[in-house]
């Protein structure tokens, strides 16, 4: 019972995460840093991974007329990489890469019409290393996690006045976490807490379009990027099966602006401050799904995810449900993970008196995406 147990627990959490982030869901979020490897066996393990979605937002209509612009939402894609070194029974690292956070949108003429840029797309790179103490507990082992990341943020913003570059090479944020495992029933309760994080871009510019006469000129601003709690609980309910689920807590509301100010020779202190206004809530994402072991090499999940939209009218950022499956197979050396997941984007409106640039409204509209990984182990 175990041993079927325990294959279906690496679909279940990686497999059915990949998509909680895609599709415009919870705001900016895109990748999770994957510190599950920590809780898989070998002295050494190292899974790549790839994810592209395809959201399809656009606007049904700008200042109450009918809009025909093409979907203003860009597809994305989410590398991830992890390697875990087990020092000993007690304490293993993990050190992984992905890109936690981001957004890219073109904007067509009848949105640029109304004020609308004409795109905007930034990335972050998060590059962390997370250690694991384990205890024996009852039956099982408690852990205690902990570790550090570096993050950067690069912006750019193309409008008919110029293009704007705002960048930070390295902000730092922290995970802390406890979890409770006992591998015979595949049972694993998690709580992980990861730390907002400040960005200042001091080293920006602004590159003034004709027939303004300044050319390029520097530009500087400032943001913060949420803190969140991840609360992810994992059973095994009957040979071969898995149930599993998760909440999460991201502190959206910490994004009321970004503010940045640009070079304007005219002016007395030679720069012109600009804001781009979010005013966002809170976000909370809640996942629930059931893996199976079918036979010794191959496992499946499927799950369903609830993002709640974290708008409060300045843009459009709703509710999102993701229904997502996913395969593993023994592949090789190692384990190949594959999976795919439809959303649905859930209707929604901005408008100027709640500080949006321009009124406009949006239908519901549809994601998809896809995503795959190997593992290895030593």
């Amino acid at each position: 019972m175990a041993n079927h147990l325990m294959k279906t627990t690496a679909i279940g959490l990686i497999a059915a995460s990949a998509f909680v982030g895609g599709a415009q869901a919870g705001g900016w979020n895109r990748g999770e840093a994957d510190t599950d490897i920590l809780f898989e066996d070998g002295d050494i393990v190292a899974r790549g991974g790839y994810t592209f979605v395809m959201p399809k937002r656009g606007y049904d209509t700008i200042d109450g007329v009918a809009a025909t612009d093409d979907d203003f939402s860009q597809n994305y894609s989410i590398p991830s990489f992890a390697a875990k070194v087990k020092v000993s029974d007690r304490f293993a690292c993990a050190f992984t890469y992905t890109q936690p956070f981001g957004a890219d949108a073109d904007y067509g003429a009848e949105a640029q019409a109304a004020g609308a840029a004409i795109h905007k797309d930034f990335i972050t790179n998060e590059y962390a290393s997370t250690c694991a103490v384990n205890m024996d507990a009852g039956m099982g082992k408690a852990y205690l996690l902990g570790g550090v990341f570096l993050q950067d943020f690069d912006y750019t913003a193309n409008a008919a006045a110029g293009t704007l570059r705002l960048e930070d090479d390295a902000a730092y944020g922290y995970r802390l976490g406890v979890a409770y495992a006992i591998p015979e029933y595949a049972l694993r309760v998690q709580l992980m807490y990861r730390s907002k994080v400040e960005h200042d871009a001091d080293e920006g510019s602004f590159d003034w379009n004709a027939p303004v006469p300044f050319g390029l000129q520097d530009a500087f601003g400032y943001g913060t990027l949420p803190q969140s709690l991840k609360l992810s609980v994992q059973s095994g309910v009957a040979p071969g099966w898995l149930v599993y689920g998760s909440i999460k807590w991201t502190d959206w509301s910490v994004l009321e602006s970004l503010n940045y100010s640009i070079g304007y020779p005219p002016l007395p202190s030679g720069y012109l401050p600009q804001e781009d206004v979010y005013n966002w809530k809170d976000g909370w994402t809640v996942q629930a799904g059931v893996g199976h072991s079918f036979n010794e090499k191959i496992s499946g999940t499927v799950n369903l995810t609830w993002d709640k939209g974290v708008d409060s009218g300045a843009d459009i950022y709703t509710d999102t449900w993701t229904l997502g499956a996913g395969i593993l197979a023994k592949v090789g050396p190692g384990e190949l993970r594959a999976g795919a997941g439809v959303s649905y984007l859930t209707s929604g409106s901005q408008s100027v008196a709640n500080d949006a640039t321009f009124d406009a409204t949006a239908d519901g509209d549809w994601a998809y995406a896809v995503t795959a990984s190997y593992k290895v182990s030593f």
